[in-house]
């Protein structure tokens, strides 16, 4: 490679000293730039050299399709590519209670050009897995915070004859162990919601973990199962036809989409409050340039008056913040849900 490159470089001399016009010698300048590689890394170094961002970037979802995580991404990716004159290609990478699509953005280059879109579970995962090949907190740096949404908790009418918490906590009571509820898999904040229920009411439930919010959905309607925590998003509707039983939302305050029913804490489970959040990180180590770029750009378009309307009819609240305090989100957050986990006993087997 070396002999060809020297050889090329002399040929664009000669012709460079006989050239007598400024064609020709461009000319020899070209022959000198197609006689060099052009490979990926190459072309890959070229595109990130430039202002960012250069080349499309990936949102790695980690959930499974049809929850309202889905909701955000496609919104998200659609405007923030306008925004940024760049496409933004959503990926759901599904598995392991959503520490493999969020490994996969951990491991990527520090480049802003892999996201990932995550909830709570983030902060749950290092207390439910032994082994994690990441660090939630310092293998990632924080853009912002998204969206805030209470659960509901929701029983199939059909199968469940309470029609509130004290009702439903009295049925349980009476039948130890057989009343079960569905989650999006074991570990979610779906699980560790009912988990923390179960404990603060003093009740034995037993948990049916499913591959997503969407089956465990569909199976609480069907009366397979009876009872969850699911996301306001994906309930509201089944809740509005009937389908479900909405007993109380798990936030301190009511939701504007359910006005009607009570928080768990006014339902008589004291002091009971579990929120599901969605925020996007990127890798550590990140410029902190193509992090405020990114930044900038979310808070942007999420606060354009037809994102907002989309989040409100999905029941999402907006709830953006700077970098920092999305940061400062995590390690609180961190510590709440990991002494959830040691009260309850909650694991992932």
């Amino acid at each position: 490679m070396r002999h060809c490159l020297a050889g090329a470089l002399a040929r664009a001399v000669r012709r460079w000293r006989a050239c007598t016009g400024r064609a020709v010698c461009a000319l020899a300048v070209l022959a000198v730039c197609g006689a060099l590689p052009a490979g990926p890394a190459r072309a890959q170094g070229a595109a990130q050299s430039g202002p960012y961002p250069s080349a499309p970037i990936r949102l790695i979802v980690p959930f499974a399709p049809g929850g309202f995580t889905d909701v955000v991404a496609r919104l998200l990716g659609e405007k923030l590519g306008a925004a940024l004159g760049q496409p933004v290609v959503v990926e759901n990478r599904v598995g392991a209670g959503s520490t493999i699509g969020t490994d996969y953005v951990a491991k990527s280059p520090p480049d802003g050009y892999t996201l990932a879109l995550v909830s709570t579970t983030h902060v749950i995962a290092p207390w439910l897995y032994k082994k994690l090949p990441y660090d939630p907190i310092k293998s990632f740096a924080p853009i912002t915070k998204l969206v805030d949404s209470p659960y509901v908790l929701v029983t199939n009418p059909q199968k469940v004859p309470a029609r509130s918490v004290g009702e439903l906590i009295a049925l349980a009571k009476a039948r130890p162990g057989r009343l079960d509820y569905a989650s999006s898999g074991n570990g979610s904040s779906q699980h560790l919601a009912a988990a923390l229920f179960a404990s603060m009411a003093d009740v034995q439930l037993m948990h049916v973990p499913y591959r997503g919010s969407g089956q465990a959905l569909a199976d609480i309607m069907s009366g397979q199962v009876a009872m969850g925590f699911l996301g306001v998003t994906a309930a509201l509707p089944q809740i509005r036809a009937g389908r479900l039983r909405a007993l109380a939302v798990t936030t301190t305050q009511r939701s504007p989409d359910l006005p009607d029913v009570p928080t768990l804490d006014e339902a008589g489970v004291k002091g009971y409050e579990a929120t599901i959040w969605l925020g996007l990180l990127a890798p550590a180590g990140t410029p902190p340039a193509v992090i405020e770029r990114l930044h900038d750009a979310t808070g942007q378009v999420m606060q354009a008056e037809d994102a907002r309307k989309a989040l409100a009819t999905a029941g999402l609240t907006l709830s953006l913040d700077t970098s920092r305090q999305f940061g400062q989100l995590l390690e609180s957050e961190s510590a709440k849900w990991g002494r959830v986990v040691k009260q309850t006993g909650a694991t992932v087997n």
